[in-house]
């Protein structure tokens, strides 16, 4: 007779989890889209690039984060060609999309191709995404992340 699952119970199929590390949560206040602040591009991205290159060199690699950013610049290139008095109906039938990169981040999470660190800036920055021009700010933001990032990983 088989007996009822039991809630606490350990399942030898289910592999565990490495502790996450503890999220810093103050930098959220200065990456802001609508009125970026002066060196959002600069001194802001640099620091975000240091946070999420870590000390694991098997997660978030350039390659892998260099997709998602390619994938924004495409929306971002979908909305800007188009005329400035159709930008925003552009920009509701992409946003989305857009906000599926989060989604498409928490995937390469559960995978371990990137980490907590860069799945919650990628969901932040997403979510500074309200309007044609936040979606600009945010790809610029990105490539200052990117450029930085590289800099930081050599791999």
């Amino acid at each position: 007779m088989a007996q009822p699952y039991q809630q606490g119970r350990p399942n030898p199929q289910r592999r565990e989890e490495a502790p996450r590390q503890q999220a810093d949560t103050g930098w959220r206040s200065n990456i802001r889209f609508a009125s970026p602040d002066a060196e959002l591009f600069n001194s802001i991205a640099k620091e975000r690039a240091k946070v999420v290159s870590g000390d694991n060199d098997r997660v978030n690699k350039p390659t892998q984060l260099r997709r998602f950013y390619d994938e924004l610049l495409l929306w971002e290139t979908r909305v800007s060609q188009q005329p400035l008095e159709a930008q925003a109906a552009k920009f509701a039938e992409c946003l989305p999309f857009i906000r599926m990169l989060n989604a498409k981040a928490a995937y390469a999470d559960g995978r371990k191709l990137v980490d907590r660190t860069f799945v919650d800036l990628m969901q932040h920055t997403l979510s500074e995404v309200t309007n044609p021009q936040t979606l600009t700010t945010c790809k610029y933001f990105w490539e200052a992340f990117m450029g930085f990032y590289k800099q930081e990983r050599q791999d």
